[in-house]
């Protein structure tokens, strides 16, 4: 006589999911701390109009100096025990002001420094080197 054994149910085939969610947990994590550190360079927003805001008037002194090292302010040349005057003349006349430094590329750093030594010991609370967006 044949004796049939009865046949035990296959177990089902699996994936082992274990190492697959720790390698997507760290990708995971990879990708939250590295996006963290892009730099944005602004968000373009539509503003929302109102009839009764004042315009803000943005106060500012530029200062130039071209590529010789000579200071203008505004459109007239300075020199720079001239400038410091000029600067805490002007700087009485508005309400903390923004001083930009117009520097021509091809000038000396000394000189640059210079000009921008003389701004800050006139008082400047704000100063800022203006530069052009790389190509």
């Amino acid at each position: 006589m044949l004796v049939h054994r009865s046949k035990k149910p296959r177990y089902p085939i699996q994936i082992p999911m274990t190492s697959l969610i720790d390698i997507v947990l760290m990708l995971l994590i990879y990708f939250m701390l590295t996006t963290n550190f892009l730099a944005d360079e602004g968000i373009r927003v539509k503003l929302p109009q109102a009839n009764a805001s004042a315009p803000m008037i943005q106060r500012e002194i530029t200062v130039c100096v071209d590529k010789t090292g000579t200071a203008y302010l505004g459109d007239q040349p300075v020199a720079l025990h001239d400038l410091f005057k000029r600067i805490q003349q002007r700087m009485r006349e508005m309400e903390d002001p923004l001083v930009i430094i117009k520097a021509d590329r091809t000038v000396c750093i000394d000189k640059a420094v210079a000009v921008m030594d003389v701004v800050k010991a006139a008082g400047a609370g704000r100063l800022c080197l203006a530069t052009e967006k790389g190509r």
